[in-house]
């Protein structure tokens, strides 16, 4: 692992065989398409659940499309979201991606695929290395308070990723790959079939990444200024395998139904334990994910449709030993934790007033939790009604929005909970103004709830207790939006609020003699040297209220005909309080930017896109280590599509990652307290072929 390293490789990417009556061109090689222009008012269905116009959706929702996140050369979910969204930040390690989102972290942020939760966490953070990007069609993140709509979780925001369906073609096969250094690779195949109303939508991606530092020396244990080597990586290299399959049916113009299955398996590749330096591991983590669901929608005309959907997934993960140890033998598999949800929907969308939407629903969501090391297997179920009303009004020469809705949740533990919702839009020409008010809840999970949690870290006991007196955390969201939207410029503005109490948080206790026998009675595979270096255990509380403050802009411009210029500015001062006092958030950031300058220019069989986005932000805040310094991060992307033989399209690309090779190579006792994830600067390199009839 080397720190800087210019990394130049080559990738070949077979793409894009069409079979049917005639050739079908990639928009972005169409010679006819001198100039090319971003959809400033996209289609999203996030913010008030059922399909609209950005422009008329009376809740502020942020579009990342497909087109964006390709010309900028993004290859995984992380990505998309911390180049083009500056209200978000990611901190990966083996056990997941740790999410923050509007200052507010992993649990507090609900993540959906076509509506529906993702389930799957590790140590709280959610895998989003099961979403497949090949099937991305855009990515909508709602900001704030959603539970009126979406139920427990849905407090800091709502992440929903919308798949693509393609049915203009009977036979699209495409193979689409990107590598770079530290070993990166990406590869992605799909096939999709389309005739007389039948869709199968097949897809394969490969990643994988090598573990790398940015520093060899990490502190001793207990000193903050003797320093050792090590092999910990800052960055967990891993090899991870997806395939998906979905098919759909219409066999009226009315009535569709749809099916899908998916599967991925990922494992860690980390640094096996050395005697002779620190930072080594015995074991890999190992994740196997497996996702189903059925659906249908019937049309009874326009304005009025019924859809239904029953989703299943289960997750789960462990520890695969590369090392033998006195326990274990090479190859051994431990399991650590095995999730599984069922979610059933049901949703009408009415049009009974004219120039109203009303949208009413039933959702049926079980949780079970198995966790060997803490030892837990239980369960828990959620039934809810909601109830949504839009309707709009012609006031003067502009139209004014109105939404309430409330959703009702019975929780196995927790009893019933109500979630209100009203916002109102008022529209003149390119101008809206909007207000916002939702509540928030989030149960407590089944781990905070039940845990019983014993496990050894390097020689030292980590025990965690849940608590079955917990309540349910709750928040009131406030925001007001202005915003101007044409075909050539859209600027937002957002301000909002967001007060969140009884938030669920693990504590330190400090053990003393009597806590220590308690413990010992506890868990008596505990050795007396183990409990002799035991300090202190950990127990959940709701003890802590948060306090969310931001400013969010926008601003998107077609400037001249193929060349849009983007930038996003995040202000986030977010707060917790303990004992009485206020102390800033774990992990948040005060100040961050995203900015991207796209150009695209056709001639005749060429196309050209280039693409250079960047993100700026300031220190990350951490509350018992030290700061993580800001810094800014430049990207570029350039593609070349080449319409040049009879029988293919030819599109490399290259570009170069980290363009001014910034690094974060400090000593960190923890070797986690980092915002900065990157090895350097890296070439990226790619190649597709897109077949003809």
């Amino acid at each position: 692992m080397k720190h800087g390293r210019v990394c130049l490789t080559v990738a070949v990417a077979l793409a894009a065989t069409t079979v049917c009556g005639q050739v079908h061109r990639m928009e972005h090689v169409d010679s006819t398409t001198l100039g090319r222009n971003y959809d400033l008012n996209p289609v999203v269905v996030t913010g008030t659940g059922h399909h609209q116009r950005l422009k008329q959706t009376a809740t502020p929702v942020r579009v990342l499309s497909r087109r964006e996140i390709q010309e900028q050369g993004i290859a995984t979910i992380e990505d998309a979201l911390t180049r083009m969204m500056p209200q978000a930040s990611m901190a990966p390690s083996s056990m997941g991606t740790f999410l923050r989102l509007n200052g507010l972290g992993n649990k507090y942020v609900l993540i959906l695929i076509n509506g529906q939760k993702l389930t799957g966490d590790i140590s709280g953070n959610v895998d989003l290395g099961r979403i497949n990007m090949a099937r991305v069609k855009r990515i909508e993140v709602l900001d704030g308070a959603a539970s009126s709509l979406y139920g427990s979780d849905a407090i800091g925001g709502v992440i929903n990723i919308i798949t693509d369906q393609p049915t203009s073609a009977l036979v699209n096969l495409s193979n689409d790959a990107r590598v770079s250094g530290e070993g990166k690779l990406t590869e992605s195949v799909t096939l999709d079939v389309y005739k007389d109303g039948f869709g199968s939508y097949t897809s394969f991606t490969h990643d994988r990444a090598d573990s790398y530092q940015t520093y060899t020396e990490e502190y001793k244990k207990g000193s903050d200024t003797e320093t050792q080597p090590t092999i910990a990586p800052l960055f967990t290299g891993y090899r991870s395998n997806l395939v998906s399959q979905k098919f759909s049916w219409a066999p009226t113009r009315r009535l569709a139904f749809n099916a899908g299955l998916g599967y991925n398996h990922k494992i860690t590749d980390r640094p096996n334990t050395n005697p002779d330096v620190a930072g080594g591991t015995d074991y890999e983590m190992r994740y196997k994910g497996l996702r189903w669901n059925v659906g249908g929608i019937y049309k009874f005309d326009d304005r009025n449709s019924l859809q239904a959907d029953i989703t299943i997934d289960r997750f789960r993960y462990g520890k695969e030993y590369d090392v033998q140890t006195a326990a274990y033998e090479v190859g051994d598999y431990v399991q650590s934790k095995k999730q599984r949800s069922i979610e059933r929907q049901v949703k009408a969308i009415l049009g009974l007033l004219p120039q109203g939407t009303t949208i009413i629903g039933s959702d049926w969501h079980l949780d079970k939790l198995m966790a060997t090391s803490g030892n837990i297997n239980q369960e828990a179920y959620t039934l809810a009604y909601y109830a949504q009303h839009e309707q709009q009004l012609a006031i003067g020469s502009g139209m004014l929005t109105a939404t309430v809705g409330t959703r009702l949740d019975y929780h196995k533990d927790f009893g019933n909970n109500l979630a209100p919702k009203a916002s109102l839009m008022y529209s003149l020409g390119p101008v809206n103004v909007r207000a916002t008010y939702s509540a928030g809840f989030r149960a407590p999970g089944l781990d905070e709830l039940y845990y019983h949690y014993f496990s050894v870290n390097r020689g030292k006991a980590q025990i965690t207790f849940g608590n079955r007196d917990l309540d349910p955390e709750r928040s009131h969201y406030v925001a007001l939006n202005a915003e101007y939207r044409t075909k050539e410029l859209a600027v937002s503005l957002t301000g909002y609020m967001n007060s969140i109490r009884d938030m669920v948080v693990r504590h330190d206790i400090d053990v003393d003699e009597q806590s220590l026998a308690m413990l010992q009675n506890e868990f008596p595979e505990m050795t007396a040297q183990q409990a002799a270096q035991l300090q202190r255990y950990s127990l959940y509380q709701n003890s802590d209220k948060g306090d969310v403050k931001g400013l969010l802009l926008n601003v998107s411009a077609n400037v001249l005909p193929g060349l849009n210029v983007s930038a996003n500015y995040a202000w986030t001062y977010a707060r917790t309080k303990a004992n009485g006092q206020w102390t800033v958030m774990e992990r948040s950031i005060r100040n961050a930017a995203t900015v991207a300058v796209n150009y695209h220019h056709a001639w005749r069989r060429y196309a050209l896109n280039v693409n250079l986005n960047g993100r700026l932000q300031s220190k990350t805040y951490y509350t018992s280590y030290e700061d993580a310094p800001g810094f800014g991060l430049w990207n570029l992307n350039t593609s070349h599509s080449f319409d040049c033989t009879r029988w293919a399209f030819v599109e490399p690309s290259i570009g170069i990652d980290n363009l001014f090779d910034r690094t974060d190579c400090r000593i960190d006792s923890s070797n986690r307290r980092y915002a900065l994830y990157s090895p350097g600067r890296m070439v990226t390199v790619g190649l597709k072929l897109r077949l003809k009839k």
